[in-house]
């Protein structure tokens, strides 16, 4: 097929939003037939909104698959509600497609998006969809609701508070770092064990969002934030808001089997796996005497949680201490645009 005739078979604007992301849309959304969406906000309510932005070739490889594509682009925005103990109520898409978009790829994101939209119990409320020169671009603003006052803030760490983080930290990262040196012919790739391999790069193209989490950040947590730019420049933005530091033993950072493998074969992995980013792991802060109450309530969520560290006052920030006590000196603490 060539390129005029793929062209000619892609739906109008008004054709795709109707096939594709029409079904998707929640109450208040008007069919996406109108300009605008209502949401009607609870007594006793606030609203949470986050906006995360993805583009190809920074956030995700252009081959990835289209329908995983769109449930990270979802799932990116829903850690940064879960972190800060919100309940979805719907997302705003707005989707820039490159010049050789085909109407196969934009069915199968729209069906990943739907997939996730429903299992999330987060609609789609309306949007925009242009055509650009650059690369695919995928804009998503997730609205969420807290009880009045009760958003989960980022600032709000105390000296003697405990560092607890979800899940493991270092996958997405290293999934990342695979597929760019398996290009290059890295040993530490070709040693890697294939279930080890397909873990990591699965954590990279699909983030799990803890949302389970929500009531307990809630409930317990004086700050919380995800782990999105890397662990370490995370925990510092966290503890710098309150002047804090906190030292944090290498040893007690949460690792799978896979990335515990990879960092056997390749030691050096060990700062990707601080300073990666692309967890989404929630990172928060839980005062002394709550901590067994955060324990057990996580638990009863499902949810892993690991207590990484203590703060105290002082403006070191991060510290992250080897097994001979030597304090690790890393390049940079985590990724960065600019």
């Amino acid at each position: 097929m060539t390129d005029v005739t793929e062209a000619m078979l892609r739906p109008s604007e008004d054709e795709l939003i109707a096939a594709y992301f029409a079904p998707l849309a929640g109450a208040g959304a008007h069919g996406l037939l109108d300009d605008a969406a209502s949401l009607a906000s609870a007594p006793g309510q606030d609203l949470v909104l986050t906006k995360d932005l993805l583009v190809a070739a920074v956030h995700f490889f252009n081959d990835d698959p289209p329908g995983d594509i769109a449930r990270k682009a979802l799932r990116v925005n829903l850690s940064d509600l879960a972190a800060k103990g919100a309940e979805p109520l719907g997302f705003l898409l707005g989707l820039a497609l490159p010049q050789d978009w085909t109407a196969d790829w934009l069915k199968a994101f729209a069906e990943g998006l739907g997939s996730d939209s429903a299992a999330f119990a987060c609609p789609l409320l309306g949007g925009d969809t242009i055509r650009t020169p650059g690369p695919l671009t995928i804009s998503i603003t997730a609205i969420g609701a807290v009880p009045s006052g009760g958003m989960v803030p980022r600032g709000g760490v105390a000296a003697g508070d405990h560092i607890y983080v979800t899940g493991t930290i270092g996958d997405a990262a290293l999934g990342l770092k695979l597929r760019h040196d398996a290009a290059a012919g890295r040993s530490w790739t070709q040693a890697l064990s294939a279930a080890a391999a397909d873990h990591l790069r699965r954590r990279y193209l699909l983030p799990e969002p803890r949302v389970a989490l929500r009531g307990s950040l809630r409930r317990h947590a004086r700050a919380a934030m995800d782990v999105s730019d890397g662990f370490g420049g995370d925990l510092a933005k966290m503890l710098g808001l309150s002047a804090l530091s906190a030292r944090v033993s290498i040893e007690s950072v949460p690792l799978s089997a896979a990335a515990r493998e990879a960092l056997s074969l390749e030691p050096r992995l060990i700062e990707t796996i601080l300073t990666g980013g692309d967890d989404y792991e929630i990172l928060c802060a839980i005062a002394p005497a709550d901590r067994a109450a955060f324990e057990a309530s996580a638990a009863a969520d499902g949810t892993t949680v690991t207590r990484v560290a203590e703060t105290f006052d002082g403006g070191q920030g991060v510290l992250f201490q080897a097994p001979s006590g030597e304090i690790l000196r890393l390049e940079k603490l985590s990724f960065q645009h600019f």
